[in-house]
């Protein structure tokens, strides 16, 4: 983010600092992509992660990322940013989300019970560039659209409407008070509204679906009760009891203890009311397989047998953009997650907070399991749909950006043209052949019972 004596420059100075970037840094200049000629292996990088993961579990990520060109892209976010690093940047900073891919936003709870639709995954977070955050999403809808065989054209018309949305909505935030775009929330009558009227009982029936996934349907389908107590199930290598490896329980246990004292005391005194039952390890997601995982189930003191909870402690590794960008300042990678969630997302779980293991010092943040939790498909979604769609994530993604950053800068950068709108067109399109092939490589070295499924 831009430091303190750029911030106090007046609102006009700001705007023409941005617009004197286009002279070094042209907006058409953002569409250029091709691999540079000593571009890293992608196995490569795939493999390094992979070392400070868990590896009986390498062989089901690789599993889960050659299922599709966009299971690729979303388990890949370490390869783009390697290659976000190359392409052209303004140096203007914002609280990146880092891995801002059209399936990590979404619907959840707020404190007030309300559902919101917002960023929802945050693991890569740190400060750095917005041009890369608008590339996540821009191509990851590309990937997305080109898998389902439509043509140039309606891909194009896809991104070139988020990234158009996107510089329309930062616009819109430069001229608004700090304390409103903190107070801004997109709930779901917005939401649908966005829609053309034939899209929005779909829409509706995606915000049903998000209310029902809810705590207690996490308790119903994690759980049974054995011998007249509720106990997670045991599905390995997908759910695994942690009674049946002490090691880990330590760890588990000892976090969660340490947690506690990152809660504010009015929600400490609120997470003291429930007595832990339970706990167990669990796999999460694409790119996230094979980090540290568990889970705990919780119940409160007044009907133990349906009050209940389910907490999830999700190991925090440094973000794949720290490479790049320079280490976060925070000194602890959960502390990192939360602090990065709670800047970006307009309200954030009661029970967010972070831990550190006690056994082997990994990082964690801990929240709720589920707490009303849902998304659009975009794979069924047809060209309209998926073009406001990702509208909706670039509209998301502009406040994210305007709440961290100098949104003035960026509108100044930007301008009016479809110039930028059009670059980014241009740049997912060349990303998404470029995915392609890297998601071709993967499942031929698995197909041949080579790199980089050796070891996993």
């Amino acid at each position: 983010m831009d430091s303190p004596g750029e911030v106090e420059q007046s609102v006009d100075e700001r705007g023409a600092a941005g617009r004197s970037l286009r002279a070094s840094i042209p907006r058409s200049a953002h569409g250029a992509w091709s691999p540079p000629s000593n571009r890293s292996d992608p196995l490569d990088v795939l493999e390094a992660q992979a070392a400070t993961r868990l590896t009986e579990l390498g062989a089901l990520r690789y599993q889960r990322m050659a299922e599709s060109p966009f299971a690729f892209f979303r388990g890949a976010a370490a390869v783009m940013a390697m290659d976000l690093a190359s392409t052209p940047t303004t140096a203007i900073r914002v609280q990146a989300c880092g891995d801002a891919h059209v399936n990590n936003f979404g619907f959840f709870a707020s404190p007030e019970r309300n559902l919101v639709f917002d960023i929802n995954d945050f693991d890569e977070t740190v400060p750095g560039p917005w041009e890369w955050d608008v590339k996540r999403l821009c191509a990851s809808l590309h990937v997305v659209a080109r898998q389902r065989g439509w043509s140039t054209a309606d891909c194009d018309t896809v991104v070139a409407a988020a990234a158009r949305t996107y510089r329309q909505r930062i616009s819109d935030y430069a001229s608004w008070h700090t304390l409103d775009l903190f107070y801004e929330r997109t709930e779901i009558k917005e939401v649908v509204e966005h829609f053309p009227v034939r899209h929005r009982s779909g829409m509706k029936r995606t915000v049903n679906r998000a209310r029902r996934k809810d705590h207690l349907r996490a308790v119903t389908k994690l759980t049974e009760v054995v011998d007249g107590e509720r106990r997670f199930l045991n599905d390995p290598p997908l759910l695994v009891h942690l009674d049946r490896t002490e090691h880990d329980l330590d760890e588990a246990m000892g976090l969660i203890e340490r947690y506690r004292g990152t809660l504010s005391a009015d929600r400490r005194y609120m997470f003291d009311q429930y007595r832990l039952l339970d706990v167990a390890r669990k796999v999460v997601g694409v790119g996230s397989v094979g980090t540290r995982c568990w889970i705990a189930l919780l119940s409160g003191p007044d009907d133990p047998d349906a009050d209940f909870i389910v907490l999830q402690a999700k190991e925090a590794q440094p973000s794949v953009l720290e490479p790049y960008v320079g280490e976060s300042m925070l000194g602890h990678h959960g502390k990192r997650v939360v602090v990065g969630q709670r800047l970006i997302q307009a309200a954030s779980d009661i029970f967010l907070g972070w831990s550190e293991g006690p056994t082997n010092g990994h990082s964690y943040y801990i929240r709720q399991l589920w707490d009303f939790k849902g998304q659009g498909d975009p794979m069924v979604m047809d060209p309209e749909n998926l073009r406001h769609y990702g509208a909706l994530c670039a509209w998301i993604l502009a406040r994210s950006h305007a709440r961290t950053g100098d949104a003035v800068k960026i509108r100044g950068y930007l301008g009016k043209a479809k110039t930028f709108d059009r670059a980014i067109a241009e740049f997912s399109r060349r990303y998404a052949i470029t995915n392609e092939g890297d998601h071709r490589a993967l499942v031929d070295a698995m197909a041949q019972g080579t790199h980089p499924m050796q070891g996993a």
